[in-house]
């Protein structure tokens, strides 16, 4: 079977295996890679690399592409209703086109081979998602708490997702980090590794930072990253040699497994289709407690 798909507006620049992941399903990257370099997934009738950028009016052929192996071999996690609800409660805003929710740490966004529970499958057994399915447009990290987008029709998905890439969408974070910096306001600007197989991939990460308080000990930061990349926060906040409190990744003095990764996206804002939109998410009390018991304030939140 053969199935052709031009490219439009919003999904032009986007990376092959990127539209991939947005428009088939989630689905490893190995996989991917192994498909595009058999022709099962071609551009303009051409084999292409994972790494291609696809232009307006590119037509992707998919020749007999079927992940149904695949999705037998991964558990779906069934949530119950209450546990629904409990997710639903977290809704910031809710319309035609997408949900807004402050998601709790701990809680994937997408599922996987050792991962049950997820954003996902929630919202897909969710009335809030009754006549369609939900799109994931961006992520933030299982243990990050905050704000998260989820459109409810593919072509709200590919406008956000647009967006994103285009860097439109204007992100805040809120971290706790050990350490304490001089300087209180500044822009990290560098290079960061990331790998494809056994390919080191170095790609430039900006993220904007302020100092909200500090006791000397521990500092209270209000993030803005200006680039997407790979846990670019807790990447940036190590190289400022204040790792977050809770980052077992990229801490090398490990904290206690009991700790919360004390990062929050906190702010979001975009125009779409030529209206403006706002959302913040309440920071979680562990996070707060955490602050008063150290005598930290959040400065104008």
């Amino acid at each position: 079977m053969l199935e052709v798909i031009e490219i439009d507006n919003y999904s032009s620049g986007l990376r092959i295996d990127r539209w991939i992941k947005i428009n088939l399903m989630k689905i490893p990257q190995s996989l991917i890679e192994k498909d595009l370099r058999n022709g099962k997934i071609k551009v303009n009738k051409k084999k292409v690399k994972s790494s291609y950028k696809l232009k307006k009016f590119d037509k992707i052929f998919l020749f007999n592409i079927s992940y149904k192996n695949l999705k037998k071999n991964i558990k779906k996690f069934i949530p119950n209703k209450n546990y629904i609800k409990e997710v639903e409660n977290e809704i910031i805003e809710n319309n035609s086109n997408f949900i807004v929710i402050n998601k709790k740490a701990g809680l994937p966004v997408q599922g996987g081979t050792k991962i049950k529970e997820n954003i996902v499958n929630i919202f897909s057994n969710s009335s809030f998602f009754e006549n369609t399915k939900p799109y994931i447009v961006h992520r933030i990290d299982k243990d990050t708490s905050g704000i998260l987008i989820i459109a409810k029709n593919r072509e709200t998905a590919q406008q956000l997702t647009s967006l994103f890439r285009i860097r439109k969408i204007h992100k805040t974070y809120i971290a706790l980090s050990s350490g304490h910096i001089d300087k209180y306001k500044d822009t990290i600007d560098n290079k960061l590794i990331r790998y494809e197989g056994t390919r080191k991939i170095y790609e430039r990460a900006t993220t904007n930072y302020e100092v909200i308080d500090t006791n000397n000990k521990l500092s209270l930061f209000k993030l803005k990253p200006i680039t997407g990349r790979k846990h670019q926060i807790r990447k940036h906040l190590i190289d400022l040699g204040c790792p977050i409190i809770g980052d077992n990744k990229y801490f090398i003095k490990k904290t206690s497994k009991k700790n919360q990764l004390m990062l929050h996206a906190y702010h979001l804002r975009f125009i779409l289709n030529n209206k403006k939109y706002s959302f913040k998410a309440d920071i979680p009390d562990y996070f707060k407690n955490i602050l008063i018991k150290n005598n930290l304030k959040l400065k104008g939140f």
